[in-house]
């Protein structure tokens, strides 16, 4: 049995986490039952009878066939648990409504989890629109303005990055980790790291640590498209994103005997 943090895990328990990210990660995409077993190497009875009672709890849902399987709104309703509980996630959302006010772009707050980092809180431009800028969306650090700004917050032997090949998402990707680690340097020396079409094509990001944590966990952004990034905008983009960065860090610091969340 697999261990975690020390403590021998549960199997059961495991293989439910393991299943309910499963039909996560698949979006829109329903699973069939044997896909799953499939997928997670299980017995085809013994995912049959996880998936029933995990559909009888509402946290995986079914079609009226009984055929195909997806997240339940249960999961929902935990990850707005998580956004509300998190004092840090409240306290900047008023910066980002400033931000997105003064520049009039998307501007976005992530934590980094492992290798990637998550959205917590976005705030769409009116005058483009992105789908892909949802809460929730998880992106691999190397592979963005958000990423690269908490990367940089750390040593460079001890970067949280998967041992497979960096992934591609556009030809600007950094997939090289001689290149990422260039880019980092150049990240710690300006004080702030610089997507170019690195994630989306035609979209560029201006990523800011959050340093009310040593080494920093969260990171706001600014998204712009490259066709409206003149000279002059990026460099109001620059001020006013630290100007944000000030701002958040003067205000968020732990309450007393509030809990200190690893």
């Amino acid at each position: 049995m697999a261990k975690t943090g020390g403590t021998r895990g549960v199997k059961s328990a495991a293989r439910t986490v393991e299943l309910l990210e499963l039909l996560a990660a698949r979006g829109d995409r329903p699973a069939r039952l044997d896909e799953l077993a499939a997928e997670l190497g299980v017995p085809r009875s013994s995912m049959y009878q996880l998936l029933q009672t995990l559909v009888d709890c509402g946290w995986v849902r079914t079609d009226t066939t009984g055929s195909l399987y997806g997240i339940g709104i249960r999961a929902l309703l935990t990850g707005t648990g998580y956004l509300d509980s998190d004092p840090r996630v409240r306290r900047v959302r008023p910066a980002l409504d400033q931000a997105s006010d003064a520049l009039g772009e998307t501007i976005h707050l992530a934590r980094l989890d492992g290798p990637d980092v998550v959205y917590l809180a976005t705030r769409e431009s009116h005058a483009y629109t992105r789908s892909l800028s949802r809460v929730g969306r998880r992106v691999p650090a190397h592979a963005g303005a958000l990423g690269k700004a908490l990367l940089a917050e750390r040593p460079d032997d001890e970067l949280p990055l998967p041992e497979s090949p960096l992934a591609a998402y556009t030809k600007n990707t950094h997939t090289d980790r001689a290149a990422l680690v260039a880019d980092l340097a150049g990240v710690r020396e300006r004080g702030y790291s610089i997507d170019r079409e690195e994630t989306v094509t035609g979209i560029a990001g201006f990523g800011f640590a959050l340093r009310y944590d040593v080494p920093a966990t969260d990171a706001i952004s600014c998204s712009v498209p490259v066709a409206r990034l003149s000279e002059e905008h990026e460099a109001r983009i620059v001020a006013v994103m630290r100007e944000t960065r000030a701002r958040i860090e003067s205000v968020v610091a732990p309450a007393p005997g509030a809990p200190d969340w690893r």
